[in-house]
């Protein structure tokens, strides 16, 4: 699964603490959704999504291989 936060976060010029506390996570949380070294559970995924104002799969796409 790749994601599209960053991209995201770029078109509201958002860091990615911002993005974290507005979240409830750390900055090292997003830094590894970001970089697809941890997926983000279903709840965190729909805060994410929810803060950008987005369905879950417009920022969440699943790829064939998953």
């Amino acid at each position: 699964m790749r994601n599209r936060i960053k991209v995201e976060r770029a078109e509201l010029d958002i860091t990615q603490q911002q993005l974290a506390e507005a979240v409830g996570v750390s900055r090292q949380t997003i830094v590894a959704i970001e970089k697809n070294r941890f997926l983000p559970s279903t709840v965190l995924a729909l805060k994410i999504s929810r803060f950008f104002r987005k369905p879950v799969e417009s920022i969440f796409i699943l790829e064939d291989s998953d």
